[in-house]
């Protein structure tokens, strides 16, 4: 090799830079692109998570929204079993205001779609001020009371408490839950 023309040293040391090459950088190179490949994938994987992520942000806000809606909701719509306590505090929202309750009945309850309205037709008698003071009362509860076909009328034979007689259907309602039975019943027959 010391004979060699400078030459034959130059191509000497190119086959070894390109085997060099080939045996060591080449495999390197194809593993380097392919982690690069893998890189971008992931950033792209990341970014497609983190959008939704975002979207599960909003979603999770959103529940939270309507969970204390809901809420709200059935503090003022009762399920069944708060329905006597509520009437049992209407009628003692009446008393307090000093009115005598001559009719109370309750009726059955109307199914809707969502829930169930519940009319209780009243009759009382009193003064217009306690009257007053009961509907101020009724409108402050906590619970949703519409108060339909409303009539008054003065009495013919009044006292100082008792000056008129009021007439009214006041309508409250009731949450109507779908049973799970029935739910899983729904999507049988929705399926086939």
């Amino acid at each position: 090799m010391k004979d060699w023309p400078w030459y034959g040293h130059v191509a000497m040391a190119l086959v070894a830079v390109i085997i060099l090459y080939i045996a060591y950088f080449k495999p390197k190179n194809a593993v380097l692109n392919s982690l690069r490949e893998e890189k971008v994938t992931a950033e792209e994987n990341l970014n497609r998570l983190k959008g939704k992520k975002r979207h599960l942000d909003k979603i999770e806000a959103e529940l939270v929204t309507i969970s204390r809606t809901l809420k709200e909701l059935e503090a003022i719509i009762p399920d069944r079993k708060e329905v006597w306590d509520v009437l049992r505090n209407m009628h003692q929202l009446a008393l307090d205001s000093r009115l005598n309750i001559a009719k109370f009945q309750p009726q059955r309850e109307v199914n809707k779609e969502f829930y169930f309205e519940w009319p209780i037709p009243v009759e009382i008698t009193g003064n217009f001020h306690n009257l007053a003071r009961f509907f101020d009362r009724l409108s402050n509860f906590s619970r949703l009371f519409n108060i339909e076909d409303f009539s008054i009328k003065a009495l013919t034979k009044q006292t100082e408490d008792d000056t008129i007689t009021a007439a009214f259907t006041a309508k409250t309602y009731i949450f109507r839950e779908v049973p799970p039975e029935s739910k899983a019943k729904k999507g049988k027959k929705g399926g086939k």
